[in-house]
C-alpha cells in the first residue's frame, strides 16, 4: 500500500491509497494529531454528509469505511472514493479561457443552490445540527471559541463579534443543509470540461441558515491576491468571472428569493474565518507544528479577514 499526501495546510490529513503497485483508486483523510479544539476536525460528520448526499444530485465522492479507532492509525479516518480532476486555489482560475472561467463560476453556483434544496429529512440529515436561531448559536459558539483560541492583537474580532450580535436578521424559516466551507478551493473540477464534479471538505457542515453559505462563498470577491489569491482589484469583466452583486444575485433568483444581500452574511464569514485561523495558530504552536514563518502568515490572515469584517459592518 502507497500513501501520497494530498493537499496541505492545517486541515484533516488527505492522502491517496494505492493498492499493488496499481494508480491510486482511494483516498484516505483523518484527523491531524495533537491537541483538537472541541468539534473541530470532526471527519465522521464529513464522512456522514457525503454518504447520505450519494445520489441526491450533489456531486460527492463514494464513501467506503468510516473507522472511529484511533488505534488502528493515530486517528478516526475515512476512506473515499478518488475522483479525477482538477482543484484551483487561485480563484481568478489562471490558464483557463475567460467562457470556462464563466461557466465554472455559473456552476459553483450551481451547485451551492443544490446542497440548500436538500430535504435534508429524506436523506437522514434531519438531527445533523440544531433548527431555530442559528446565528444566536452560531456567534456564542465562535465567541468562545475565540476565548479558547485567543492571540494577541485580536481586539477587531471582538469588535465585530459585538457588532454582529447588535445586527443579527430577523429567522427567514429557511433551514437547509450548509456546506460551512464553501469556495473554490473545496471543489473539484471535471478534467477538461467547466463542471463541478466533487464537493470536498464538509468538515464544517451543519443544518442552518443557507444564506450563511453563500455569504462566506462571496468572501473571494472581497479578499485580495495575498489573501488566498482573492478577486479583488481584477479585472472580472475582461477575465469572466461574474461581478460579486450579479453572482448573488443569480444564487437568490435560482432559489426564488430577491436582493440585495445584507452585508451581514459576509461580515459573519469573515468572523468565523478570522476565528479558525486562530485556532490553527493555536493548535499549532500547542502542537509543535508549523514554522514561525508560517504562524505569523496565518496570524496575519486572522487579523486581515476582522478588519474586512469591520468594513462590511460600517464600523
Amino acid at each position: 500500500m502507497d500513501l501520497e499526501s494530498i493537499g496541505g495546510g492545517f486541515s484533516n490529513p488527505t492522502y491517496a491509497v494505492a493498492v499493488g503497485g496499481s494508480p491510486a483508486r482511494f483516498v484516505l483523510r483523518k484527523q491531524p494529531g495533537g491537541p483538537i479544539l472541541q468539534s473541530a476536525h470532526a471527519v465522521d460528520r464529513e464522512y456522514r454528509v457525503m454518504k447520505a448526499l450519494s445520489g441526491s444530485g450533489v456531486p460527492v465522492p463514494a464513501m467506503f469505511h468510516y473507522c472511529a479507532d484511533p488505534a488502528v492509525i493515530g486517528t478516526p479516518f475515512f476512506i473515499m472514493e478518488k475522483v479525477e480532476g482538477r482543484v484551483f486555489h487561485d480563484n481568478s482560475l489562471p490558464g483557463l479561457s475567460a467562457s470556462d472561467r464563466t461557466a465554472i463560476y455559473d456552476d459553483m453556483n450551481r451547485v451551492l443552490t443544490l446542497i440548500h434544496g436538500i430535504d435534508i429529512d429524506a436523506v437522514g440529515l434531519g438531527d445533523f445540527g440544531r433548527r431555530g436561531n442559528f446565528f444566536g448559536r452560531q456567534l456564542e459558539r465562535w465567541s468562545k471559541q475565540h476565548e479558547r483560541s485567543r492571540l494577541d492583537g485580536s481586539d477587531g474580532i471582538d469588535r465585530l463579534g459585538q457588532w454582529l450580535q447588535a445586527h443579527q436578521p430577523a429567522d427567514d424559516g429557511r433551514v437547509g443543509l450548509i456546506h460551512g466551507d464553501y469556495r473554490l478551493g473545496n471543489l473539484m473540477i471535471h478534467p477538461s470540461k467547466p463542471q463541478v464534479v466533487a464537493v470536498l471538505d464538509w468538515e464544517l457542515s451543519s443544518i442552518g441558515a443557507p444564506l450563511a453559505d453563500l455569504g462566506y462563498n462571496l468572501l473571494a470577491w472581497i479578499q485580495t491576491r495575498d489573501e488566498h489569491s482573492g478577486l479583488a482589484g481584477l479585472d472580472l469583466d475582461a477575465l469572466g468571472i461574474p461581478h460579486l452583486d450579479a453572482y448573488a444575485g443569480r444564487y437568490l433568483s435560482r432559489r426564488g428569493m430577491t436582493g440585495p444581500l445584507d452585508p451581514f452574511y459576509m461580515a459573519f464569514s469573515f468572523f468565523r474565518l478570522a476565528i479558525i485561523f486562530e485556532g490553527i495558530v493555536q493548535r499549532a504552536i500547542q502542537g509543535g507544528h508549523g514554522t514561525t514563518s508560517e504562524l505569523d502568515r496565518q496570524t496575519i490572515l486572522s487579523r486581515a479577514f476582522a478588519h474586512h469584517g469591520l468594513d462590511l459592518a460600517g464600523v
